[in-house]
């Protein structure tokens, strides 16, 4: 039981880096590309089918703790991608301008959560710790999103 649990741990550690890693990566190459409305507003569509998770009763934490989780990722975690993800005109194209920090900000994120994942499991399930965890990135990947819309439709406007 002990060898799984260690497996399931090590194997959501990798599976972790490697998202991280092709996020980043779709993020850098996504900057040599215009952008547009849809390509903004997707990526918190398509996760927010994640909330299905909690159709299951393994997944199920209570509300303060989700809250909780939710409202540190709208508070705290957005702030470094908000502030370093702009957007800027080129000629009739939108573009997507990160800082340089970029990078760090998104492994020093990750690095928080495998920090934050290891102390949080000692006192919930796996799969617990997974609707905890998910709950704090929606609500990172919410205002910074947001931000991005309010930033594009006022490019718009310049037109």
């Amino acid at each position: 039981m002990l060898l799984s649990t260690q497996m399931i741990q090590v194997s959501s550690i990798i599976v972790s880096a490697m998202a991280g890693i092709m996020l980043i990566m779709l993020r850098i190459r996504a900057g040599k590309q215009p952008t547009s409305l849809r390509k903004i507003i997707m990526p918190p569509l398509g996760m927010a089918t994640g909330f299905i998770m909690f159709a299951f009763s393994v997944t199920h934490i209570p509300w303060g703790w989700g809250l909780s989780a939710f409202g540190t990722g709208m508070l705290i975690f957005a702030f470094p991608l908000i502030v370093t993800t702009r957007l800027e005109r080129v000629e009739s194209e939108i573009y997507v301008r990160r800082s340089k920090a970029f990078v760090f900000i998104m492994i020093t994120l990750f690095a928080i959560r495998l920090s934050l994942h290891s102390i949080v499991e000692q006192y919930m399930s796996i799969p617990q710790t997974g609707a905890i965890f998910y709950l704090l990135a929606f609500g990172m990947i919410i205002p910074w999103r947001l931000a991005m819309v309010s930033d594009y439709m006022r490019l718009q406007k310049v037109e």
